[in-house]
């Protein structure tokens, strides 16, 4: 029983209260050097869930996925937004040297068609990064979505309100957005696998050297055309 527990106190899977347990597990750089300070260097974790809580969309949320989709599209990874609230601005995401024939937005019709979806988005090897708006989900669907997102390997962001932030999750990484003013956005660590949660910071979403032209984040961050139906 003793080797057990110790193997399991090894797992940076394992929550350990304010202990810190360093972790070898595999990440993508968020592009932000602040942010990834909070997040022990590693930035967004592959085979992992990922959750941003916001209270309302269009507060620059998309810009701190923009160094991340600009490197996986290059690479020939597909990057898939799964049920956007509005529609993304195509001339802004080439103008980052996004690759535009790499990304691909998808509205599904009902919750199993989403989960369905969305788990065969996270299992296909061509998959690099998936965005994804679920609204509600059951802590037994974030954990199906964890196991599907574990198979494949990739990046998995999820954008739920503010609110779910009290819910339990199995996320690896939950990160609370507010916009700062007009060109920052505060992030708070609600949790990190491996590691205690609080930490904080501000980002300049529009002075990001060489990756964010002055007036991208207004076209990034929203409002967007509603989509036709």
């Amino acid at each position: 029983m003793s080797e057990l527990l110790d193997t399991l106190m090894q797992d940076a899977r394992v929550w350990q209260g304010h202990r810190h347990n360093k972790t070898t597990q595999l990440a993508e750089l968020t592009g932000y050097q602040a942010l990834d300070n909070q997040l022990g260097g590693l930035g967004w974790p592959r085979g992992a869930l990922s959750e941003c809580l916001l209270d309302t969309p269009g507060i620059g949320e998309l810009t701190l996925l923009v160094p991340l989709m600009q490197r996986l599209s290059r690479a020939g990874k597909t990057v898939f937004w799964l049920n956007p609230p509005h529609t993304p601005y195509a001339p802004a995401l080439a103008r980052e040297d996004i690759d535009l024939n790499q990304v691909i937005m998808i509205h599904t019709e009902g919750k199993d068609d989403f989960l369905w979806t969305l788990e065969n988005c996270l299992r296909s090897p061509v998959t690099g990064l998936v965005i994804a708006w679920p609204g509600r989900l059951a802590a037994r669907e974030i954990r199906r979505l964890q196991l599907a997102a574990e198979a494949g390997s990739n990046v998995c962001v999820l954008f739920r309100e503010r609110r779910y932030a009290e819910q339990n999750s199995p996320a690896a990484l939950r990160l609370q957005l507010e916009p700062d003013n007009q060109q920052s956005l505060k992030v708070h660590v609600v949790k990190r696998r491996g590691s205690w949660p609080g930490q904080r910071c501000s980002l300049a979403l529009a002075h990001r050297a060489g990756l964010l032209h002055h007036e991208t984040p207004r076209i990034v961050q929203g409002p967007w055309p509603a989509i036709a139906r």
